[in-house]
């Protein structure tokens, strides 16, 4: 497999854990154009609001939950629905899977991309 084909495929690979509900849910972290969708869907005031805007970034890297596709929510409505169904061990569960496996840095994706 060719270097850039290994980063497109690890950026959209789903990662899978199980929550304190032992629900799996699996998760893929989100791309640039994920993000501008959701400050679109959140809007301009949720769009500045930190807080806000870090729960919705988690449950909005949920792909699916017990094998059943999650859509990317496309209004702040859509985006609280999903939180209220992942709840706090859902959001905790997407959180720390997140958060150990970091994005690799910008240079040495241009690096292993050959650019």
């Amino acid at each position: 497999m060719l270097p850039s084909e290994t980063i497109i495929a690890s950026s959209v690979a789903a990662q899978v854990v199980t929550d304190g509900q032992g629900r799996r849910i699996a998760l893929r972290r989100m791309a640039v154009l994920d993000k501008l969708r959701l400050f679109k869907a959140a809007g301009p005031v949720l769009s500045q609001n930190g807080p806000w805007l870090g729960v919705a970034l988690l449950a909005c890297s949920v792909t699916a939950i017990d094998d059943i596709p999650v859509p990317m929510p496309a209004n702040e409505q859509q985006i609280e629905a999903l939180v209220a169904r992942l709840g706090d061990l859902g959001i905790a569960a997407a959180a720390t899977a997140l958060a150990a496996e970091p994005e690799p840095p910008l240079e040495t994706m241009r690096q292993d991309a050959g650019n």
